[in-house]
């Protein structure tokens, strides 16, 4: 009885802080409980607006991963995580890749199912969150997926940044997003953390981050920062849109830095006057 109360508890709060497009969405199945580090989590089952079953973890009142089912089941709800996956358009030739935050592994998923014969470290700190993935979001069928393809999925339950300071790498793509709720690790985003991303790197490789606003989209100044301070580490730093229009009330933006040449076509052009401050550690 104690865990069904705590599970309606946390459903009305997470309820509470629906978004204005994720309230269009219907609850369909009882929501399972986690309890991650970052505070409790629902697992559950919805339809998207096209009648699409979708399974979401929530986590802070925001969708942190989501997946499909059925047919399905490995392609990326979520437009940031379809945008992640430009890393093959950057550099076609990449083939050992780190992504720093697991979530529902829908970005891993994605390399499994769409690019064989690529290595795919993830690092997530949480085991609540990387036992949810297996539980409820395909995690090892991706793995044997991965395997089958000619590649890996190595999933490593670790400190995002404590594994890029020990010296990971070399991989052509590191690919941030790391968040606790709806705000991200600004242990990843400083100019330290870049510093170390970029010693993980190969010669040319690419970081990617997704970047979300606050108030709806009137606030970009995490972004702006963002900018500033991977400039301060790598010749070259883009920003493209990745908003997700259906399942987000905030904008996300993909920020690809590296010391090789980019050219992302839906490229967003920005002057000095855009860039904020530059992120240190404290």
């Amino acid at each position: 009885m104690r865990g069904e109360k705590n599970v309606r508890v946390a459903l009305a709060v997470a309820g509470a802080a629906l978004s204005a497009a994720a309230a269009r969405w219907l609850w369909c199945v009882r929501p399972h409980l986690v309890r991650t580090a970052g505070g409790p989590a629902l697992v559950y089952t919805t339809r998207d607006d096209a009648g699409e079953r979708v399974r979401v973890l929530r986590t802070g009142g925001v969708y942190q991963s989501a997946t499909y089912l059925g047919a399905r089941r490995m392609e990326p709800v979520f437009a940031y995580y379809r945008a992640f996956g430009r890393l093959f358009e950057l550099r076609p030739d990449a083939r050992r890749v780190l992504a720093v935050g697991g979530g529902g592994f829908a970005f891993p998923k994605l390399v499994a199912a769409g690019h064989p014969g690529v290595r795919t470290d993830v690092v997530e700190i949480d085991p609540a969150v990387i036992d949810a993935a297996r539980r409820w979001f395909f995690l090892d069928e991706a793995v044997a997926l991965a395997r089958e393809g000619g590649g890996e999925l190595r999933v490593i339950c670790d400190d995002g940044r404590a594994f890029l300071e020990a010296g990971a790498g070399p991989y052509d793509a590191v690919v941030l997003d790391a968040f606790v709720g709806a705000e991200p690790v600004r242990a990843l985003a400083t100019a330290e953390a870049l510093r170390a991303v970029r010693r993980s790197l190969a010669p040319g490789g690419v970081c990617l981050a997704n970047v979300v606003s606050r108030d709806g989209g009137a606030d970009v100044s995490f972004l702006r920062s963002v900018v500033a301070t991977a400039l301060t580490v790598f010749s070259h730093v883009e920003v493209a849109p990745a908003t997700d229009e259906e399942h987000a009330g905030e904008d996300n933006y993909l920020v690809a830095a590296s010391d090789g040449e980019l050219g992302l076509t839906d490229a967003i052009p920005f002057d000095a006057d855009f860039l904020g401050e530059v992120l240190l550690d404290d």
